[in-house]
């Protein structure tokens, strides 16, 4: 396992000075929020500027005659920007102690258990696992339900130390109802809901729950196992798509009729479809007024957002001033027109990293703690570049969110500008009828037979390059930044009309490269796997509003707390890579990618040893 360090600390603004009296930034004019664990975001985003991956703090540091690279702004009181002088670009400070402590929630699940030794601290054995023998450890014969139980040979304070300790053999240990294991969470897979799984294996609706918590140990558990290959397997390429999917959860008390709507962070191989992580933003491990209490006290509300010590957290009176700010993004059913609206509604914002937008009918959490989207986002990039320690290139295809690309170009900036990974917006249109799918494909297809005539000998992959090139060459640019959009020349029904932008374009690839980078663009892969999570698991279908209850959603399946949300997209993401098998070639995502030889059963992993200490 890789780890964090946390040697660094968050600039405060009282111990920074400088500025005048009562100024907000008077902090922000001196420096950005220090580095935190060897985490540094704040820095300008655009890959070809000469400050890419140059931060704040560390040119301030330079020779003072050395020209500044950032003017430092805001955008209201708590957002605190910074300016690119080399190209203008504009970017919002964050913390990076918040980034830090997201990251490290998402790592916990890669983190492997420590080996069964002697529980005593003192002990000379406390640290040895009973794996190493019998110089260590005695066996001692089995609990009753059949757990092995060991005898400690070490020694505390120059005495035999003799304690008698037990480890599990069995993933089912104390459970009555094994039998039925299988039959619930094949239930829970395929779309059976929870009162109806109860009712047909004929126990209790807490015995459900009970088993959706045991499934899900069981999920991360064996996932943790096979995806520490992956930071040791060697991939020439991966084709990676990223995107976000939202996730209700009904109210609690009929006095607040409101929901509370979390969002997934996910990245799929559009190869093999298999996918690396799902991440939401929520924390469950937090006592919303036990931090809301802290944070008054470390005087979080009288500082600017990137330097309170809980910047990746939503406050109450933060979320209640960002409902009055809120206008949702509608599609208009044309797509550059959509391009461009998403770009409106992004300057819109204060943040413009930040996707979160809550309506009036949403709510914070009542249990655990909802995360900032950018705080998620950039800690879910951070993840995939310590998973992928061994890749030889990386193509980003993102969905058109600011936020996502500032993430992705922040974690993996080495590697863009070592030229070994790139990243892409893609932008489908979502609107359109069945029948107009089927158009357009039939257009796209007579295009690529034409091509085919007029240039004798070559195949459909290679006239569709040619088409790919002249649509390269008459691309054109959208929205403030001027970014240069490609139409996609081809059509199919899941992908019916796309638009491409290539975020880390140098110039320096040939216009066959170019032409074959912008045809894999594509977020099938990802949106293959929401539309499975939506079509399989009842407790995250997508509800209905109604104009009857002032765009509130009831969903009688949706869950009351956020973090079962989490627990089920872990057991469908590990079923989903693992033991759903395609009809088209009888293969598992995992297999594709060579984490698994065969086909994996619901067995397997409700039945997989986690080597706990009993």
């Amino acid at each position: 396992m890789q780890k964090i360090s946390s040697d660094g600390h968050e600039a405060s603004p009282r111990q920074v000075g400088g500025g005048h009296e009562g100024s907000p930034f008077r902090v922000a004019k001196q420096r950005s929020p220090a580095s935190y664990g060897g985490i540094q975001v704040n820095f300008c985003k655009s890959p070809v500027c000469t400050n890419f991956g140059v931060t704040i703090a560390e040119k301030l540091k330079a020779n003072s005659e050395t020209p500044n690279p950032y003017r430092l702004s805001g955008a209201g009181r708590n957002f605190p920007v910074a300016k690119c002088n080399a190209c203008g670009e504009s970017f919002p400070l964050k913390s990076n102690k918040g980034v830090f402590e997201e990251l490290s929630r998402m790592l916990a699940a890669l983190e492997l258990p420590n080996p069964a030794s002697c529980p005593v601290a003192d002990c000379s054995n406390h640290r040895i696992p009973v794996s190493a023998g019998k110089q260590f450890y005695s066996a001692y014969g089995l609990t009753r339900a059949g757990s092995q139980r060991y005898l400690c040979k070490g020694s505390v304070d120059g005495h035999v130390c003799g304690k008698t300790f037990a480890v599990a053999t069995k993933s089912t240990l104390r459970q009555r109802l094994t039998h039925k294991n299988k039959m619930i969470f094949a239930a829970l897979m395929n779309k059976v809901p929870l009162r109806r799984v109860a009712e047909l294996v004929g126990v209790s609706g807490q015995t459900v729950y009970d088993k959706i918590d045991f499934f899900h140990r069981q999920c991360v558990a064996f996932s943790r196992s096979r995806e520490a290959l992956i930071r040791e397997k060697e991939f020439e390429r991966l084709y990676l798509s990223v995107d976000r999917q939202e996730y209700l959860t009904n109210w609690i008390r009929r006095a607040d009729k409101r929901n509370t709507v979390v969002a997934a962070v996910t990245t799929a191989d559009n190869t093999s479809g298999y996918v690396f992580a799902s991440h939401l933003n929520f924390d469950p491990s937090l006592d919303p007024a036990a931090v809301e209490e802290d944070a008054q006290q470390a005087g979080d509300d009288s500082l600017p957002f990137p330097y309170r010590k809980y910047a990746r957290l939503w406050m109450e009176a933060d979320y209640i001033a960002a409902m009055a700010a809120t206008a949702r993004s509608r599609s208009s059913g044309n797509l550059e027109k959509d391009i461009e609206i998403a770009y409106a509604h992004s300057e819109q914002r204060q943040d413009v990293e930040s996707p979160d937008q809550p309506e009036l009918s949403e709510k914070l959490p009542e249990q655990g703690m909802q995360v900032h989207a950018e705080y998620t986002l950039y800690a879910h990039f951070m993840y995939l570049h310590r998973l992928f320690g061994k890749v030889g290139k990386i193509r980003f295809f993102l969905d058109q969110d600011s936020g996502i690309r500032a993430a992705c170009l922040a974690a993996f900036q080495d590697e863009i500008r070592n030229r070994t990974a790139d990243a892409f917006y893609v932008r489908i249109s979502k609107t359109m009828t069945v029948d107009e799918k089927r158009k357009l494909k039939r257009q796209s297809d007579k295009a690529i037979a034409k091509t085919m005539a007029e240039n004798p000998g070559i195949d459909r992959h290679q006239a569709i390059l040619i088409l790919m090139g002249q649509r390269i060459e008459a691309a054109q640019s959208i929205g403030r930044w001027k970014d240069r959009w490609v139409i996609h020349p081809i059509s199919t029904m899941n992908e019916p009309e796309k638009a491409l932008c290539h975020l880390t374009d140098f110039g320096d690839y040939d216009p066959d490269h170019a032409a074959a980078l912008y045809n894999k663009a594509s977020l099938h892969g990802v949106d293959s796997f929401f539309n499975r999570v939506r079509r399989r698991v009842a407790m995250l279908e997508r509800g209905i509003k109604s104009q009857s209850n002032a765009g509130r959603v009831w969903y009688g399946y949706a869950p009351y707390n956020p973090v079962q949300v989490q627990k089920l997209l872990d057991i469908f993401r590990t079923a989903h890579n693992y033991v759903l098998l395609s009809p088209k070639d009888k293969k598992s995502p995992a297999m594709r990618l060579g984490l698994a030889k065969g086909t994996v059963s619901f067995e397997d992993i409700i039945y997989f040893k986690r080597g706990d200490q009993d």
